[in-house]
């Protein structure tokens, strides 16, 4: 165990020298916010659309695509226990704040961080399943995390069902369901766009925590408290809900780490959108991201010991 410990560790400590050229570019003021904001733009709506594509362009057997169901229906039973689990935290705390730090607890960064970490850690052969537990995620986020962002008003049926995360499904699902691949020239380009992933999501996520106060963000309970339930309880319930179905365990692992994974990015999105807690929200992303060095080597060893 102490083995394999060591390997997520030092794949997590090569994500996070990646997050350091961005931070150093950021506090050079080489990379500005406007900056940023571009690149994250080219990470949602292009580079994250052709990893969907790219990864669903596999060889279909009755196998995969048990595991494929399996990890749909189980994405959507724990999206709904995190969920319900998160509703009675953070009472106590101002609404703006309530509503930021309930979203950072039950949403990880799964396109940023999970994606390269699933990749590095357990190879390509594992990323169609992130590519499904992403489709979930993304769902529903737009519905329940924009409710509980933004109010019953702020729902959109666009918004929920055409969005960077649906729409890119929609164009590979019948890729993966019918066996048929891209145009060789076409299936390049969108293979080099999906590599961008890993080094520019880091640098994008770096970036964003040099403007964070990162002294400051050590010295807030509530914050401690949305990172607990994300970074150890989430993980935790998933490897004990998920253990007796007794998986695959590469999908296994998979969703265990993908539990783990620290605060998705688009909390501090979501909160300057709707004008909830902004900097709670900037401050949970950062947090959260530095303390994953330490517990998301320890999701990927349970998640092993437990497969065994």
């Amino acid at each position: 165990m102490l083995e394999r410990i060591w390997v997520v560790f030092s794949q997590v400590i090569t994500l996070f020298l990646l997050m350091g050229v961005g931070f150093f570019l950021a506090r050079k003021n080489k990379l500005t916010s406007h900056g940023v904001t571009e690149c994250t733009y080219l990470l949602l709506y292009f580079v994250a659309p052709c990893i969907i594509i790219e990864s669903l362009q596999v060889d279909r057997d009755p196998q995969l695509t048990h595991s494929v169901l399996l990890c749909v229906a189980a994405s959507v039973g724990l999206y709904l226990l995190y969920i319900l689990m998160s509703l009675p935290t953070f009472r106590k705390q101002p609404p703006k704040t309530r509503s930021v730090l309930q979203f950072g607890a039950v949403y990880g960064n799964l396109g940023f961080m999970g994606i390269p970490l699933v990749q590095a850690v357990l190879g390509d052969d594992a990323v169609v399943f992130v590519v499904f537990v992403l489709a979930i995620f993304t769902v529903t986020y737009w519905i329940h995390g924009v409710f509980i962002m933004g109010g019953p008003s702020a729902l959109s049926l666009k918004s929920t069902f055409l969005n960077p995360g649906v729409i890119p499904l929609l164009i590979a699902l019948p890729l993966f369901l019918t066996g048929w691949r891209l145009p060789s020239m076409v299936n390049s380009a969108v293979s080099f766009l999906a590599d961008l992933n890993t080094p520019l999501a880091m640098v994008v996520i770096g970036a964003q925590m040099a403007r964070s106060d990162l002294l400051s963000i050590f010295r807030q309970p509530r914050l401690y408290a949305s990172c607990a339930f994300r970074l150890l309880l989430c993980p935790a319930v998933t490897a004990l809900v998920l253990l007796p179905l007794h998986m695959d365990p590469l999908l296994y692992a998979t969703m265990v780490i993908l539990a783990g994974t620290p605060t998705a990015g688009v909390t501090s999105m979501f909160a300057q959108r709707f004008e909830q807690d902004t900097p709670s929200a900037a401050q949970l992303v950062s947090l959260s991201t530095l303390l994953s060095v330490v517990t998301l080597p320890l999701c990927a060893a349970l998640a092993e010991a437990l497969t065994r």
